[in-house]
């Protein structure tokens, strides 16, 4: 039965809902390419290498051949190494999380900025966060989840460690009381088959929200695995659901030449329309394109990493 998506409640900037049809910009030479000699493009964890490396083929070699600069992808361990490679300058452009972006923008001092954001299938631009547990584990809601283990994906990931914990300090609950232990699986994939192995009790991981629940819904991590023959939805009980939260901003470093970030701009935006596979294989799920976004979007997100900061010197 389809999940039906409540109103958004993080977004603090309506992006346009129609995606902007356009052509993919003219192949050749730029006169940004002096500054940008090779592109270098961080891509996160929390999926195998060798996975990322197969779904962002296409996508290299299709930014090679039309701005025909070399275009190297970094592969990052975790969220943090992609924000650390953009507060070092290691990196020009990556897709990223609302959160991990709060952190690039807080360690490189603001100088990364938001170009697109991920619009949905139903013409959002947001995703949930949810507490996950095994279907035969007879945890059925949050409550019954006291003294239970937690494993979250990872420190820089909204969905799967901020959002939750923000939401249940909000409602008066110490994530770190609450539960008997937590630890970082080393993304959401790990989370899941973590709790899948009995390591963990529960975890937590992003979805669209929307769309066919036994598909892992329309979009994210459940979806992801589902499709890879390593999930099958029965085993999950979902007990927890977030707000709405904004989806994570293709970013560029805000020191680049504003040619490269308007090349950059025209390119995603153009490219489920012209090269729909590449889209997909990148976007993994159902989206159906990026729309424009701006840093405002995601002001919450770093509000929540110095509450979380805050609460941590608390302790």
């Amino acid at each position: 039965m389809p999940f039906r998506r409540r109103d958004l409640l993080l977004t603090t900037f309506a992006a346009p809902l129609a995606v902007r049809a356009q052509q993919m910009p003219q192949a050749g030479p730029r006169a940004w390419a002096k500054q940008i000699p090779t592109l270098r493009i961080g891509v996160l964890g929390g999926e195998n290498e060798a996975d990322r490396l197969g779904r962002y083929g296409g996508y290299q070699k299709l930014l090679e051949d039309t701005f025909q600069v070399p275009v190297r992808l970094f592969m990052a361990a975790d969220y943090a190494g992609v924000v650390q490679a953009f507060a070092a300058r290691q990196v020009e452009m990556s897709y990223m999380s609302p959160a991990a972006y709060a952190a690039a923008w807080m360690e490189s001092n603001g100088n990364v900025e938001p170009l697109l954001v991920t619009a949905e299938a139903d013409g959002s631009t947001s995703y949930v966060a949810m507490i996950y547990v095994r279907a035969d584990s007879g945890i059925t809601k949050l409550e019954e989840l006291r003294g239970h283990s937690m494993a979250w994906a990872d420190p820089n990931s909204a969905s799967g460690y901020l959002i939750p914990r923000a939401e249940l300090r909000a409602a008066g609950i110490d994530a770190d009381r609450f539960f008997s232990r937590s630890g970082f699986a080393g993304g959401h994939e790990q989370a899941v088959v973590a709790v899948l192995q009995r390591q963990y009790d529960a975890g937590a991981t992003w979805t669209s929200g929307i769309g066919d629940r036994a598909k892992g819904f329309s979009r994210g991590a459940l979806n992801a695995m589902v499709a890879k023959g390593m999930l099958n939805m029965q085993d999950l009980r979902i007990i927890w659901t977030s707000r709405p939260i904004q989806n994570g901003p293709v970013v560029v470093r805000k020191d680049l030449p504003q040619g490269f970030k308007d090349d950059m701009t025209a390119f995603h935006i153009a490219l489920p329309k012209t090269h729909p596979d590449i889209h997909r294989a990148i976007e993994r799920g159902s989206s159906v394109g990026w729309v424009p976004t701006r840093h405002a979007d995601y002001q919450v997100f770093i509000d929540m990493r110095r509450a979380e900061a805050a609460a941590r010197r608390a302790r």
